[in-house]
């Protein structure tokens, strides 16, 4: 079964705002303030040193605009374990961009940008131009920290090399046999087999929700904030939900926005995410057909097929890319993907199934190239590392070969343009050989008395479906804001009416009114 990121895709995009004046290096010691947890003193005390963010850049677009003179960066110590506080410490990477009024600030806004593993380093960068034009940035500061193993924060997961990424994008894995079910297995198990040799067994045991969520409250007590202000997209919300059933007498303010329902299972949520991203490519195909030029004709009926006509060779024959590369199947899918979630990369993904009718796979291959982070030198970022990392210790596993089957089956009849043509497979998946336990569990939230919430759906969101959304506010007695339209999240990224009324609950914690929605 196809397995997909619900990173966020929209806010990569955006620009960095101007140049600030050049941020002063300093030490600064708030904390602790709030509840302290016994045997975490020292941690919710602990000074921050800010400085320049340049150091902390992991990728090429982190190395550009992380260069901004505005922003300032730090490292954040947390336990490796918090069963062992005074054992073992890890560092997070946290970048700020401070408040442009600071009588009248009232707190941090501190946000993930989803994943899991996504750097909320760098996407506080990319929400630095809408965020500076908006009532925020004279009240809050905009904070965000890469999660444990992820982006800038020490150490890193790590299981694959640049070259050994490459190659394993190249095999589509389509073999159902048992012959290639074996073979699929084996990759599975040496992938592993490399996340263990290159990260540490301790490391992958203590990488998941549970840990960020306790990380998350140390960051608030040493900011200085007796309260979290929180925003999260997309796997963002789960923590954010988590951390609202673990320390609901410390939230101010929470937006969760494109939200994962807390209650599905892993296999359900990943058949809901095909039915949203088989919607959000019948939009793009209606789209698309309705112009003078599609690639994929203009019968909108047969969009599919036309896409399963293009993409299906790759399995056995991939198409030239250009410098030495190849586009394979699975790249050609998630290239796709990648388009699907927003409408300002339909475009591009019509070109890219152009030039596949001229046997190119230049185009698809950079959109792929965007969606697992691989930067023009072949380097990539740790986010596919980390994503597998945190899933297998957040969701119960799937290792019952007959049920890996039968989810395979039910994502094609979700999502047939992503459907191979080969039989339903039963390989099982990287998680049926992960080397330590689940930490984390899939249960309603019981939140006590936790302040009102705002959560964000998307009617035609294709990664973190719209009942998702309606689910968890449900779930955390907040107010569900609806936005109508085909994307991945949209606080910020251009919808005044969606801005308007969040940013008025942020600073006033005045909440949308019941049953509002927004249109695109």
């Amino acid at each position: 079964m196809l397995s997909v990121l619900a990173v966020l895709g929209l806010v990569a995009c955006a620009p960095t705002a101007p140049e600030s004046e050049p941020l002063q290096p300093h030490n600064e010691r708030k904390g602790p303030v709030g509840p302290v947890p016994a045997g975490l003193e020292r941690y919710y005390s602990q000074t921050l040193s800010w400085g320049p963010c340049a150091p902390y850049a992991t990728t090429d677009s982190d190395r550009t605009a992380f260069q901004d003179p505005g922003l300032e960066c730090a490292r954040l110590q947390v336990p490796l374990d918090y069963a062992d506080p005074q054992g073992q410490s890890i560092t997070l990477g946290v970048l700020r961009i401070p408040a442009t009024d600071p009588q009248h600030r009232i707190g941090s806004l501190v946000m993930n940008p989803g994943g899991p593993g996504a750097s909320g380093m760098s996407a506080a960068t990319s929400l630095a131009s809408s965020f500076s034009q908006s009532q925020l940035s004279s009240r809050f500061d905009l904070v965000g920290f890469d999660p444990r193993g992820i982006g800038a924060s020490e150490p890193a997961v790590h299981c694959l090399t640049g070259q050994e990424r490459d190659a394993e994008r190249l095999d589509s894995d389509a073999d159902a046999s048992p012959g290639g079910v074996a073979s699929t297995e084996q990759e599975e198990r040496d992938y592993v087999a490399r996340c263990v040799e290159r990260t540490g067994v301790k490391m992958l045991a203590n990488v998941g929700t549970r840990e960020v969520v306790r990380d998350m409250d140390v960051l608030r007590s040493v900011l200085g904030d007796e309260k979290l202000t929180y925003l999260g997209y997309s796997y963002g919300t789960r923590i954010g939900s988590e951390y609202a059933e673990e320390f609901p007498g410390n939230v101010r303010a929470m937006v969760l926005d494109g939200a994962i329902d807390p209650t599905q299972s892993a296999v359900d949520a990943e058949v809901a995410q095909g039915f949203g991203f088989q919607h959000a490519f019948n939009d793009f195909a209606a789209w698309c057909t309705a112009r003078q030029q599609c690639s994929l004709g203009h019968d909108p009926k047969r969009a599919v097929a036309e896409f399963q006509q293009l993409t299906r060779p790759l399995v056995q024959h991939p198409a030239q890319a250009g410098n030495g590369r190849e586009l394979s199947y699975t790249d050609a899918t998630m290239g796709a993907i990648q388009a699907l979630y927003a409408p300002s990369l339909w475009e591009q993904l019509d070109n890219g199934l152009a030039e596949l009718r001229q046997s190119s796979g230049r185009g698809l291959l950079s959109l792929a190239d965007s969606y697992y982070s691989r930067g023009l030198n072949g380097r990539y970022s740790n986010t596919t590392d980390a994503f597998d990392a945190v899933h297998c210790v957040d969701d119960p596993r799937v290792e019952d070969p007959a049920a890996v089957r039968d989810a395979d089956r039910r994502y094609r009849e979700a999502a047939p343009f992503l459907d191979d043509g080969y039989p339903p497979n039963p390989a099982r998946e990287v998680c049926a050989f992960w080397p330590v336990p689940v930490t984390g569990e899939t249960a309603q939230p019981q939140v006590g008395a936790l302040p009102p919430v705002v959560v964000i759906s998307t009617t035609g969101d294709p990664a973190t479906p719209y009942d998702a959304g309606v689910k968890l506010a449900a779930a955390l007695h907040g107010r569900l804001l609806t936005f109508e339209g085909t994307q991945h999240t949209v606080f910020l990224q251009g919808s005044n009416c969606v801005d308007d009324m969040v940013t008025a609950y942020l600073i006033n914690l005045t909440l949308p009114s019941d049953g509002a929605r927004c249109k695109s």
